[in-house]
């Protein structure tokens, strides 16, 4: 089980290398090289979403059905770093967009069959998947770092990075352990090519509830993803990209940490704080400056832990936890499809309308009202966490989610 659990680990400390690459520097990379727009930044990041609502229910259903999952993973990937390279290579917004769908419709059903193989291979998910995970926190560290050091952010290094990465992850992952279809030999019908099987947890209000929130928070937390990096390098913080690695280390510990605060505080109260902190985190950036307010940046930037490990994380093991082994890859692509595809998808847009709202000037010159663009996404989060925390109501037996850990 040891040597499952390294070879686990590295598959996502690569996973999270590749994507660590393009989703940080992405809108620097677009605004500073070829011109993009506040919007056509906002439409680059949605077209990762727009992927993940495009595949993965399809893959998931032949992740479950036709093809042991390592294989899907490897094929993906091959694919995904030839794209990716060519993506870099054309001059234009317009150009650039259609090759980076195309990569990103290999990428992104990739985070959920990387899960799926995890579980699969886990006697108990709650305990063991946040220490399997956490490698992939190092390797978006890792790239950042990389990043920084070079001081690479405005130029399309970062993404070659990826590809490059992609090609080694193709080759790894034919020596994953073997994650066999679930549904071999079923017949093939409308409903598993629809994804039915995954929608039927919705019969359950709490999960029903779940997902509604997952889809709302993911509106205003594209903010971060797309106009962070952005917005640190406007304001004259210098190595931008290695600075927002401290968001990824402070997920390390709260990564290590969740088996003792899910067992204590249970699943309403941990996604209740992650929600929380998505507000927190984006007061403290409209407030603070790269002077006297610098640690106001990088508290909101530390606080990247508890946003997104007490959030998606400890959804992903409730999504595990809900889910019939038979239906596991679809489910985690299902909640893929809400949170990476239709949240983001709607957040990306609404971002980039925002951030060009509050834009004076054009081209490389162009500058921002950073504190009212913060503002907007500070207001929608709190306004989910109140819906939330209303609704949501987790039955006895899914609530805690594992035994105390003593050892």
């Amino acid at each position: 089980m040891t040597n499952i659990r390294a070879r686990l680990s590295l598959m996502m400390f690569i996973q999270y290398f590749i994507y660590g690459a393009w989703l940080v520097t992405l809108g620097t990379f677009l605004g500073k090289s070829l011109g993009a727009t506040g919007t056509q930044v906002g439409l680059a990041y949605s077209i990762p979403a727009i992927a993940a609502i495009l595949s993965p229910f399809l893959v998931g259903m032949i992740a479950d059905r036709f093809f042991a999952t390592e294989r899907v993973l490897a094929a993906l990937h091959l694919a995904g770093g030839i794209l990716l390279y060519l993506a870099t290579t054309q001059a234009t917004f317009t150009s650039f967009a259609w090759f980076f769908l195309a990569y990103t419709l290999c990428f992104m059903p990739t985070l959920a069959l990387t899960n799926s193989i995890s579980f699969d291979n886990m006697r108990d998910p709650g305990r063991e998947f946040p220490r399997i995970r956490v490698l992939g926190t190092i390797g978006f560290i890792a790239v950042g770092l990389i990043i920084g050091t070079l001081g690479a952010d405005a130029t399309a290094l970062p993404l070659r990075i990826g590809a490059a990465a992609s090609i080694v992850m193709a080759l790894y992952c034919l020596s994953l352990p073997h994650s066999p279809p679930h549904n071999a030999g079923k017949p093939l019908s409308a409903r598993d090519v629809l994804g039915l099987d995954a929608l039927a947890l919705l019969k359950d209000r709490s999960f029903a509830v779940f997902v509604l929130g997952s889809f709302l928070l993911c509106i205003p937390l594209q903010f971060y993803y797309a106009f962070t990096n952005p917005f640190l390098n406007e304001i004259g913080v210098s190595g931008a990209a290695g600075k927002m690695t401290l968001g990824q280390m402070s997920e390390i510990v709260f990564m290590l940490l969740m088996p003792w605060f899910i067992v204590r505080l249970g699943i309403k109260r941990m996604l209740l704080v992650g929600m929380a902190a998505w507000t927190t985190r984006y007061l403290l950036f409209a407030y603070g400056d790269a002077g006297s307010g610098m640690w106001m940046l990088y508290l909101g930037i530390l606080l990247h832990g508890v946003c997104y490990d007490f959030f998606f994380v400890t959804g992903q093991i409730y999504v595990d936890k809900q889910a019939d082994i038979r239906i596991r890859a679809a489910a985690q692509g299902f909640i893929a499809l809400v949170t990476l595809g239709a949240g983001q998808a709607i957040g990306s847009w609404l971002s980039g309308r925002v951030v060009d709202m509050y834009a004076t000037g054009a081209g490389a010159a162009v500058q921002h009202d950073w504190r009212a663009i913060w503002m907007v996404p500070a207001v929608g989060a709190l306004g989910v966490l109140l819906i939330f925390a209303a609704l949501f109501k987790p039955n006895i037996a899914t609530a805690k989610m594992t035994e105390p850990i003593t050892g």
